[in-house]
């Protein structure tokens, strides 16, 4: 699928228009609302773009401020906040129209050596074993052409260029109460090494920013048997941060392991750790989104 691939590498490149200004698009898609996962990682590479080679991000945090349209291109305006001896930070803003849409502080750092630990990886079935997910999502697209189904999250092309496959898959047609817990083995759906940027350690990071804001929002809702294709649900991305702990292979399956502590005031808290197949916990994300179930 180097062809999917190859099309989120082309949403991650973007065009640089003035100093520390850049502007990105959306591939044709019907959904009425950018995902995102590309706006958080196509700041990331803003960013990266203003930043010494020697340095990597090792964390992000943003605010989604407004629904991105997807017809109109994003505009990306760095602020070079500080070069340090060994830290460097930035400040991007999004806009479209004239607005901002999103908000985001990111932290990069020189390599060094220093002190080091990690906890365990969940024990879980290998992805050998387990069905492709993007397959399912097509069943379910199939099920539901009535109006049971949001429309918005059915059409999920977004999904196209990261291979996915849960150890527990969700029924998203019949949910039931459980834990909120998940087990996603997640990569790109090609082989980076085909397409000639094996070596830019910035993109595998940015190919995993854009990957980490799937699944994570819908742990929240697993303890209330809510489906996100729920109609009367309005789920949305409120804020996502991202930590780096160590250099990865995009391309090579990844643990995506996700739990939920907490959900109220129509918000939920939902948190994530990526391992590598060995068991290395290379990055480690948490997100709040909205989860506004309306009655009426």
């Amino acid at each position: 699928m180097n062809e999917a691939l190859q099309q989120l590498l082309d949403i991650l490149s973007l065009e640089k228009i003035d100093t520390n200004i850049y502007r990105g698009v959306t591939p044709e898609t019907t959904n009425k609302r950018v995902f995102g996962g590309q706006v958080f990682a196509q700041a990331m590479r803003a960013a990266q773009d203003t930043v010494d080679e020697d340095r990597m991000v090792h964390s992000q945090h943003a605010y989604f401020l407004r629904p991105g349209d997807p017809s109109v291109p994003i505009l990306y305006e760095v602020d070079a906040i500080r070069d340090g001896g060994s830290f460097t930070t930035r400040r991007v803003v999004g806009s479209q129209r004239g607005k901002a849409i999103f908000n985001t502080e990111l932290s990069f750092q020189v390599r060094e050596a220093g002190l080091s630990h990690q906890v365990d990886m969940p024990d879980c079935a290998p992805p050998e074993e387990l069905g492709d997910d993007n397959e399912r999502w097509a069943k379910m697209r199939a099920a539901v052409e009535d109006k049971s189904a949001n429309p918005v999250i059915v059409n999920r092309p977004s999904l196209r260029p990261i291979e996915m496959r849960s150890v527990i898959p969700i029924d998203y047609l019949n949910p039931s109460k459980s834990a909120p817990e998940q087990l996603v083995w997640i990569r790109a759906s090609g082989s980076l090494k085909d397409l000639g940027v094996a070596d830019d350690a910035g993109l595998q990071r940015a190919i995993l920013a854009y990957a980490s804001d799937f699944n994570l929002m819908g742990t929240s809702l697993l303890p209330h048997a809510v489906s996100i294709l729920n109609q009367k649900l309005q789920p949305a991305s409120l804020d996502h941060c991202i930590w780096f702990h160590d250099d990865f292979a995009v391309d090579d399956w990844l643990l995506y392991s996700m739990d939920s502590p907490r959900s109220s005031h129509g918000r939920g808290l939902s948190r994530g750790s990526f391992y590598t197949r060995d068991g290395r916990l290379v990055a480690s994300t948490i997100q709040e989104g909205l989860i506004r179930l309306h009655t009426d």
